[in-house]
């Protein structure tokens, strides 16, 4: 049975090879060649990849990445593509889901919404759910820059903090949108702010959302 991840990562794959190496993303800074070698020193160089939350090692990160970037780029939608080497962690279904669910969702919009004429995408209500999952459980890390309180809420009525505070502002939306908004795509997201008007536009020029 396919699971989230691994139909993500099939539409991810797919998103990168009609776009082109050189098409832009919601990444900034990136194009698709980019965001390709990001996902595949993720999967498969993980000395460098922890340069993403180790500063030491964020030199040795952008060069590895470069080497990846400057591959054919059909050779690096492939390996984006099958995935992780054998004896990766990412092989175990429970770690690729719980690590990779959200990853693919989140850059596979990014290559989508980079685009000028894009449309929102209709998300079946089990992944919806799946995110909205993961997104409860990331909130307070996500949120935690957040220059007001932040509530989360579903159109059910399911609601997250994302940060404590005062003046709250509740930011509502489908699960996908609310989950591009937290990971910093705000201005590429289909969510509605509610709040004080000054609160609103505190949250809408922050740009610490996210990782």
């Amino acid at each position: 049975m396919s699971t989230h991840a691994k139909r993500e990562r099939l539409l991810l794959a797919d998103l990168l090879e009609a776009a082109g190496p050189d098409a832009p993303t919601l990444c900034e800074g990136w194009r698709t060649r980019d965001l390709a070698a990001h996902v595949v020193v993720r999967e498969r160089r993980p000395d460098a990849a922890a340069g993403t939350l180790v500063p030491v090692l964020k030199e040795r990160l952008d060069r590895v990445q470069a080497e990846f970037a400057d591959k054919p780029y059909e050779e690096l939608i492939q390996l984006v593509r099958t995935g992780p080497p054998r004896f990766s962690p990412f092989t175990i279904k429970q770690v690729d889901e719980g690590a990779n669910v959200v990853e693919f969702y989140v850059h596979a919009e990014d290559v989508r919404r980079a685009q000028p004429d894009w449309s929102a995408r209709e998300l079946d209500p089990v992944f919806a759910d799946a995110l909205w999952s993961r997104l409860e459980r990331m909130a307070r890390i996500l949120g935690r820059k957040a220059p007001v309180g932040l509530v989360l809420r579903r159109p059910n009525g399911q609601t997250a903090v994302a940060h404590r505070g005062t003046p709250v502002v509740t930011a509502s939306g489908e699960p996908g949108e609310l989950v591009m908004y937290l990971y910093g795509r705000q201005d590429a997201a289909k969510v509605a702010l509610e709040g004080e008007p000054e609160a609103i536009e505190r949250l809408r020029e922050t740009k610490q959302l996210g990782i």
